[in-house]
């Protein structure tokens, strides 16, 4: 974290959270969620629901996404959050909490540009590829399948089959914490 962001939190340390302003979508981009666009429907839709999602914009300042990157974090009860400054602004996730990137030297990075080691694989009924590693769980890029064939025909990787509605209770993260927030008394 961020000394300017520690400093801030010991100056103001009452500060309101945030619900709903933030997204993360499957693909480890960052979606700005103002007023307008939450009222139109969740960021995404959670497993079993038929809902129409609405990401609002797509951050594209590149000091911004490094920012959040660096401040990107969980609370106890699995909540993902960015703190900004003061402000505690949780995560809505269209996935998983991380988005892995793979390269063809074998290494594995977050969405974050954080390293990883792989400890576990998993796959969904809908054929997305997970992994579990030291730095947490996430869902590995769409563009980087071919790469993630390639451990699994090699022996590398040995998908255990999951179903997508229990990968939150199993590795402990909250898709909504908006929705989980709002139905909590």
């Amino acid at each position: 974290m961020d000394d300017i962001v520690k400093a801030a939190m010991a100056k103001w340390p009452n500060v309101p959270h945030c619900f709903g302003w933030l997204g993360l979508d499957a693909r480890g981009q960052w979606y700005m969620r103002d007023d307008r666009i939450q009222a139109i429907g969740p960021f995404a839709a959670l497993p079993g629901e038929d809902v129409v999602a609405s990401k609002g914009s797509l951050l594209r300042h590149d000091k911004l996404v490094e920012f959040i990157h660096r401040n990107y974090a969980a609370d106890d009860r699995g909540l993902w959050f960015f703190q900004n400054g003061p402000q505690r602004v949780y995560v809505e996730l269209e996935a998983a909490p991380f988005v892995w990137r793979l390269s063809v030297d074998g290494s594995v990075h977050a969405h974050t540009g954080e390293p990883a080691q792989v400890k576990g694989v998993s796959v969904d009924e809908a054929g997305h590829l997970y992994l579990e590693t030291d730095v947490g769980f996430g869902l590995v890029h769409t563009a980087d399948m071919l790469l993630a064939a390639d451990h699994v025909d090699a022996g590398r990787w040995m998908p255990e089959a999951v179903r997508m509605a229990d990968l939150p209770k199993r590795y402990g993260f909250e898709l909504s914490p908006q929705r989980r927030a709002q139905n909590t008394p």
